[in-house]
């Protein structure tokens, strides 16, 4: 395991750490110029943005695009980043006619910093929370890492039966299960886990600087082309969140173990995975969910990092569009 991550100092043992965590890619344009020319408070109307609130009283930050009519795509960031994260899909989608919805997980982004309910069970219950308000029905949900454990959650407990759920997709997701353990050999150790828990608790504006700018898009292999914007971006909206949900959102996504969740799922799932995943690494992960899920392809990208969304959007939204169609 450690071939995969960077070798650094007091540096690198939070890194190291957060190589294993399972962040999401951060918004970008990259490759996309090329393809484009339950509860709640009071929801105001398409093309907006706003506020939900859960029935534990907890606001929840959304964007909502395009026509209302259309078939909604909702897209489910990941850990410890926002909404911003699927801004390069989201234009994409738009773009193509679809309706496209995101929302900031509870202590991410622009969502309510509460101290509780950083969990699967409650990320899940968020989302359909957001789903019941907006009234989103044979909507694609598409999670990357962290969101896609809220994904798999939110389709096995919410959205089957039902006609919320048309199709789901699992990029460089966390199921079933990070962790090592004796059923999961195959898993990352906890101590992998413990690091990246100090590096937020000690200096979590370093840790966010270092993660990106090695593991996460690959910038630390030889021949990466390295976009400083896209480190910043990646840092800034991993500040904009709470520590207190960063630090108990690790747990969530390393010591969830989302097997059943997947047994469950019936709908057409598309797992999406780079086999350079450095992050959330394919053989634990990508390899066995489309295994566990009852009617799933599995698309793997040759040398593709974690953050493949943002660096080879034009490939991955390509694809996203053909799943979506067919």
């Amino acid at each position: 395991m450690t071939e995969n991550y960077p070798s650094i100092t007091r540096r690198g043992a939070l890194l190291s750490g957060a190589a294993a965590a399972a962040a999401m890619a951060l918004p970008s344009s990259f490759g996309f110029a090329a393809n484009i020319a339950s509860n709640t408070t009071s929801i105001k109307g398409d093309n907006t943005m706003g506020y939900i609130t859960t029935k534990d009283g907890v606001e929840i930050f959304y964007k909502d695009w395009g026509p209302t009519d259309a078939q909604p795509i909702v897209f489910h960031h990941g850990w410890p980043l926002s909404s911003d994260d699927w801004d390069a899909q989201m234009l994409f989608f738009l773009s193509k006619g679809y309706r496209v919805v995101a929302h900031d997980r509870r202590g991410h982004g622009r969502s309510a910093q509460v101290a509780d309910g950083h969990d699967m069970d409650h990320y899940a219950a968020d989302a359909f929370a957001l789903v019941e308000a907006l009234d989103l029905k044979n909507a694609v949900h598409i999670g990357h890492s962290t969101g896609g454990g809220e994904v798999a959650r939110y389709v096995a407990k919410y959205g089957q039966p039902s006609s919320r759920v048309a199709k789901a997709v699992l990029v460089s997701a966390v199921p079933p299960l990070m962790l090592k353990t004796k059923t999961n050999p195959g898993g990352l150790p906890m101590e992998v886990f413990d690091g990246i828990r100090r590096g937020v608790a000690e200096n979590r504006a370093q840790l966010f600087v270092d993660f990106p700018t090695g593991p996460f898009y690959g910038f630390n292999r030889p021949d990466a082309k390295v976009y400083p914007g896209v480190i910043q971006n990646w840092w800034r909206q991993g500040m904009m969140g709470s520590a207190k949900a960063h630090y108990d959102g690790i747990k969530a996504f390393s010591e969830t173990d989302q097997t059943e969740d997947l047994k469950a799922i019936i709908v057409p799932t598309l797992v999406m995975h780079g086999d350079d995943d450095q992050v959330v690494p394919i053989d634990n992960t990508g390899r066995l969910s489309v295994k566990l899920v009852q009617n799933g392809t599995l698309k793997v990208y040759k040398g593709y990092p974690h953050g493949m969304l943002t660096t080879h959007a034009d490939v991955l939204n390509a694809d996203l569009l053909k799943f979506v169609e067919a």
